[in-house]
């Protein structure tokens, strides 16, 4: 596989990788049945990966839509090749569903998703491991030794296959340490909350257009970390 050294290439390189491996992946593991799909790197809060349905329109052609297929780039320190393709390949058993079964409520993980899931060597699990649960709103997967995706793998690597970029180590730590660096300050009129640098000046825009004569100012209360979207 030609990666390119040159800084120009870096996004073509790794972006063709994930291509050639959902083409690879498509072709081992699902006959080469699931429709094209856009992959994309997205920081996504507690998840390694994520699948969303008809997410991008064409800019030329509106009716036109295709799926979203995200891979968390923090997701991928300390793990090998094998393991990150293997969440591809979770979120790809999304797409066959979408397509050929009968689509759960938004994020669920169902019977007919693990099932299939087992059928391509993937073992779904609540915890990641042995004795977890199949099923679920938040379920990830081990890899089964000698199932189907740990020998289709071991295909692609036999081909050359890599993988060359991550998040830099420390920064996901250093994000949730921003977000905790963020103070809770509560109106003392009417309990409204907001949440602000420490030191921040705040004025309950609600209890001020009640009464224009009195500016209820927010008061700091114990640290507390911002809550996470999505």
């Amino acid at each position: 596989m030609k990666t390119g050294s040159n800084p120009e290439d870096i996004t073509r390189a790794e972006y063709q990788a994930f291509q050639e491996a959902y083409d690879f992946f498509n072709a081992e593991l699902f006959g080469g049945k699931l429709p094209n799909v856009l992959v994309t790197l997205q920081r996504h809060a507690r998840a390694k990966g994520y699948f969303s349905p008809e997410r991008f329109s064409g800019r030329l052609n509106d009716k036109v839509a295709v799926h979203e297929l995200a891979l968390n780039p923090d997701s991928f320190i300390g793990r090998t090749d094998e393991e990150i393709l293997s969440t591809l390949v979770h979120e790809m058993t999304h797409v066959w569903q979408q397509t050929y079964g009968r689509v759960p409520r938004r994020a669920y993980h169902d019977r007919q998703w693990a099932a299939k899931m087992k059928e391509i060597g993937l073992q779904p699990s609540t915890t990641g491991s042995p004795g977890g649960k199949e099923t679920g709103q938040s379920v990830t997967h081990y890899i089964v030794d000698g199932g189907a995706y740990a020998k289709a793998y071991g295909q692609l690597k036999k081909r050359g296959f890599q993988l060359h970029w991550e998040s830099t180590p420390g920064e996901e730590e250093a994000r949730a340490n921003k977000k905790a660096s963020k103070t809770k300050y509560t109106c003392p009129e009417c309990g409204q909350n907001a949440w602000a640098k420490p030191n921040a000046l705040l004025i309950c825009g609600a209890c001020y257009e009640q009464d224009d004569s009195v500016i209820s100012r927010m008061a700091p209360q114990a640290a507390d970390e911002e809550a996470l979207g999505g």
